[in-house]
Order: structure tokens, then sequence, then C-alpha cells
């Protein structure tokens, strides 16, 4: 029997981050109290034809479980044949992809357009769902295209009947992007209005942000995306709040120790030395000193200049400026 993914204020999930939620990563945030992980987006057309851009994004381990892999698409055939193809790789567990709002996404009627169509995200949703057996399917979703065309509670309920297993509701309309502030209010209402569980998302930069979002819309748990990219300790510090205690987290530059050795260990080192330089500076965003660091390391050009840039924040860790 395959175990059920766990839905609660203390298990909190690491949210499909494209370009950044590989399987390094996804292991470092497992190891740092993410409950559950979500690959990046997955094109089940890239899939099915094979897309060489496709493949990494596949890349698990022993250790990288329970892990959901989300598909984005706009075709019914498609999103049913990637399905099989993934359930024959071994993955278990999947998301529908209708929250991205990305021009390149969304041009194609994928990602949060599918909120445009109900009736074509529905379609897509049951092939899914008719592959991988009922409750396997998730679904990531906002509160419409724009304001005129909220329609998230009418759209959760079907997929509900549909046999989807939970929801994840990012409180934006796609028009919105990431601008404005996230509407948990509308998490509440959403929880309200089905029996699945029901995942916040958005505006979740700290633990504090996921504790007063959980007490304020009764959320069956959350999803950390910025929040884990700025802090992948994040998952923890929300464990260790919710218990009223602080902590134990490891030092910052232990983090990026950890991330670079799981690099080394699962990754490609010759190719993702430039994400480092795009995500370390998130990183020591709130260090003495971060600006010149922060210089430092979008100009590194190679793991032995990063080492050097680690141990300068290791001593202002041990001895940080008054």
């Amino acid at each position: 029997m395959m175990h059920q993914l766990p839905f609660a204020p203390n298990t909190p999930w690491l949210a499909p981050l494209a370009g950044f939620s590989d399987l390094p990563f996804r292991l470092l945030c497992r190891e740092l109290g993410a409950a559950v992980t979500v690959t990046e987006m997955i094109s089940a057309r890239g899939l099915v034809y094979d897309s060489r851009n496709t493949q990494p994004i596949l890349a698990t381990d022993s250790a990288d479980s329970p892990l959901v892999a989300q598909l984005f698409g706009s075709e019914p055939k498609f999103m049913g044949q990637a399905t099989d193809m993934l359930l024959a790789r071994g993955f278990t567990w999947f998301d529908l992809n209708c929250g991205c709002s990305v021009p390149k996404v969304v041009k194609t009627g994928s990602g949060a357009a599918l909120m445009k169509d109900p009736d074509l995200l529905l379609a897509v949703a049951k092939a899914m769902v008719e592959r991988a057996s009922p409750f396997r399917v998730g679904v990531k979703m906002r509160l419409g295209w724009n304001p005129s065309g909220e329609n998230y509670l009418e759209v959760a309920k079907a997929l509900e009947q549909a046999g989807v297993g939970w929801l994840t509701l990012h409180p934006r309309y796609a028009q919105q992007g990431f601008s404005g502030q996230a509407d948990w209010a509308a998490v509440a209402r959403l929880r309200q209005s089905v029996s699945i569980p029901v995942l916040a998302s958005g505006d979740l930069f700290t633990a504090e942000d996921a504790v007063r979002c959980l007490q304020e819309t009764g959320a069956s748990g959350v999803m950390f995306a910025r929040g884990a990219l700025r802090d992948p300790a994040v998952f923890m510090r929300l464990q260790a709040a919710l218990n009223g205690g602080q902590a134990s987290v490891p030092s910052l530059a232990w983090i990026i120790r950890r991330h670079v050795q799981l690099i080394h260990e699962h990754g490609l080192p010759s190719r993702e030395l430039l994400k480092m330089r795009t995500i370390v500076p998130r990183y020591v965003r709130h260090i003495d000193g971060c600006k010149e660091l922060r210089q430092r390391l979008v100009m590194c050009s190679s793991w032995e200049e990063l080492e050097h840039i680690v141990r300068d924040i290791e001593r202002i860790e041990a001895c940080p400026l008054v």
C-alpha cells in the first residue's frame, strides 16, 4: 500500500519552483523540515516528445519522498499520456498547474490560462485522475484570470467531484502575477467550500507568516515558495513556532555548503554554479554586509571562489558587526 500524503500545519510542503526546485534543492529542504516536495513544472508535450529539457527535471532519489510531479499543459490527450509515462517511471503523486502566470506558459492555454476555460481545466484534470486513480492528483490554482472572472470556488467543487485529492490556492488573480497582496480570506472560503485538503500558498515569506495564515484560514497546511528560496530552513522554523519554541537551525554557512555538496552528489556541477549565483544572494540578504556579499556572489566564477565567500559568511555569523 502506498503512503498517504501528509496534510497538516506541521508538515509544510515545498512548492514547484521553475529553475530552482531541482533534486539537490529538494533534498536540502527535506533535511531542513520539508515534509513533501514538488518537482519543477514538467511540460506534458515535452515529456511525450522526449524533450531533452524535460528529462533532468525528473531526476529523483530514494530520499526524495514523498514527491509530487507537477505537469502543465492544456491538452487532455497529452496530459493523460504524460501521467502514464510518469507512472511507468515510479511516480505516484501528481499536480496539475493552473497557477503559473508566466506569458510563455499562458499563451499556450496552460497554467493559469486554464482558469479562463473551466471545462477544459476539468477535462485535463480528469485525464490525469483516470490514469493516476482518484485522490492521487492535486491542482494548484489561482482565484481566476481576473476579478471579473473569479471562479475558484466553482472550479474547486467541480474538481473535487472529479476525484482530485487536494487543492493548493495561490490567492491572487492570474493577471496580478505576484503583485499586490495574497488574499488569505479566499483560502478560508475555499476551505469551507470543499471537503478535500486545501494548502495555502502566497506571501509565506517566514514561519511567522505561515502561522498567521494557518490561524486565519484554517488551511490544511502551507506550501512555501519564495519563503523557501530566501530561507530553506523555514520549514523547521514553522514546526518549532507551532510548538511554541525556537528552531535549532543550522548556520547559513552550513546550509550553503550542504547545498553545494548535494549539487555535486546529485546535480550537474558544471552547469549549476550559475544557479547558485542566483540563489545564494537570496540566502544572505539579512546578514551584515549583505550588499558586498551579494555583489561578490553574482560575480563568482568557481566553486573555490564560492567557498571563500562562505568562509567570510561564517566569520560574520560567528562575530556579527555591531
